[in-house]
């Protein structure tokens, strides 16, 4: 362990950088704690950039959820001890509109329904239910509910998205959409497209102008055009509102596969504005080694592909994900937390992990793993206590939840993070009264 000499401690350190290490980064920060963040930010690249809160029912076969609150009511009945049932409504409510508001000053504006999910077009045709969306693909839910004659527009050669599937899947209950493919005229040379390419050159007014000519003839009875998410990556509300007045018709995004440019402007915007909250960032940094003094301070070693910095925090919150961020280990003898060790909740042994068929409607067993947490988000022991009380979880690495299925990615990710700083700044007002 390196040398603790004149070594700042933080009153919170946030060990990863997606979404909910993000959330709880952020509120934390608003709370006027000091805060530490490090963490591989690369995932973000990967989100299709809509904030799901609850599409799908818990346990269901897939039941859709077209008001996500009384979807939650109903999971408190049924499931009362997954994560989203220990964070009240009103506090998930105000979890998202911080983020979100967070995220306008970053320049990327989010809209949707108060009570309700919206309806949005996927990249191969099929219609997804979404609690918030990028202002640049909000047009597509108004024009999707009121089947407005619509034209969906693909680039030659940008693979992943195409106009011709996505009418055909749609055009049965949508009569009136139509499909083009455009040549980008500023991308002549042979060979694949790629959208960031295409995003960064309509930073340039002159791109933009070229893009509604080229999209102009198509237009004809159209009253609303469908692009791929290609409208730029940091002044994209600019891009999206000059490229309607150029064409004269609402215009929206559709999100493409991933790695996708929504992906990378909240990754970009997460990178620079995080530290305008006060948040110290070692994004790109792995936490190598961690260990609580007999003082309850935790004492850290970070760096890239080696310990090169070491950081001491009064509290810590785990937001490492589950198997793809590294917060869950899967082993012959089962699962473990990679980190410190900690008791994960799985089935009794590898042969229970999977149902028989991979697309079972009912999901797998291996996708509920994760750790027991108290209603302060204090992962417990074997005998159901705290393993440490200034110790915190959030995110997917939550035990009893399936994010995936039950389409809530987000709403976990930011409930479990607003929940947690709420138990921690509340326990330290506490501490400080007794």
């Amino acid at each position: 362990m390196m040398q603790l000499n004149n070594t700042h401690t933080y009153d919170l350190m946030v060990v990863g950088a997606g979404m909910a290490g993000m959330a709880a980064a952020l509120f934390a920060a608003r709370k006027g704690l000091s805060v530490a963040q490090a963490g591989l930010t690369g995932e973000t690249l990967y989100a299709s950039g809509l904030f799901d809160l609850y599409g799908v029912i818990h346990g269901s076969s897939g039941e859709f959820i077209d008001n996500p609150w009384q979807g939650l009511q109903g999971l408190r009945q049924t499931h009362p001890d997954h994560p989203l049932c220990k964070v009240a409504p009103e506090q998930i409510r105000e979890g998202l509109e911080t983020l979100t508001g967070f995220l306008k000053t970053a320049g990327l504006t989010y809209k949707g329904y108060a009570d309700r999910n919206a309806r949005l077009i996927t990249p191969v045709g099929t219609v997804k239910r979404t609690f918030r969306v990028p202002a640049t693909m909000w047009a597509g839910a108004a024009a999707l509910e009121e089947k407005t004659p619509c034209l969906i527009v693909d680039i030659q050669g940008l693979r992943g998205f195409s106009a011709a599937q996505i009418v055909g899947s749609l055009k049965p209950s949508w009569p009136q959409l139509r499909g083009a493919t455009i040549a980008v005229p500023w991308e002549e040379r042979l060979g694949p497209k790629y959208a960031e390419h295409i995003a960064r050159n309509l930073a340039a007014e002159g791109p933009r102008k070229e893009l509604a000519d080229v999209i102009r003839p198509h237009l004809k009875t159209a009253q609303a055009v469908g692009l791929p998410a290609i409208l730029g990556i940091y002044d994209t509300d600019t891009i999206h509102k000059e490229l309607e007045r150029l064409l004269g018709v609402p215009v929206f995004e559709i999100p493409t596969m991933p790695p996708a440019i929504s992906g990378t402007r909240l990754k970009e915007a997460f990178d620079a504005y995080m530290p305008q909250q006060g948040v110290k960032t070692f994004y790109h940094h792995r936490v190598h080694t961690a260990v609580r003094q007999e003082s309850s301070r935790f004492v850290l070693e970070i760096g890239r592909s080696e310990p090169e910095k070491t950081l001491v925090a009064n509290n810590l919150l785990l937001a490492t994900g589950r198997f793809l961020g590294k917060g869950l280990e899967a082993r012959r003898e089962g699962i473990r937390e990679s980190l410190f060790d900690l008791p994960v909740s799985q089935p009794e042994n590898r042969s229970c992990w999977h149902r028989k068929t991979f697309l079972d409607p009912q999901g797998h067993a291996i996708n509920l793993a994760g750790l027991e947490v108290d209603r302060s988000f204090r992962p417990l022991n074997e005998a159901g206590r705290p393993v440490f009380d200034n110790l915190y979880a959030a995110g997917s690495i939550l035990a009893h939840q399936d994010w995936i299925r039950t389409k809530s990615g987000t709403g976990l990710a930011v409930a479990t993070a607003y929940g947690a700083i709420e138990a921690l700044t509340g326990g330290q007002a506490e501490r400080k009264n007794g």
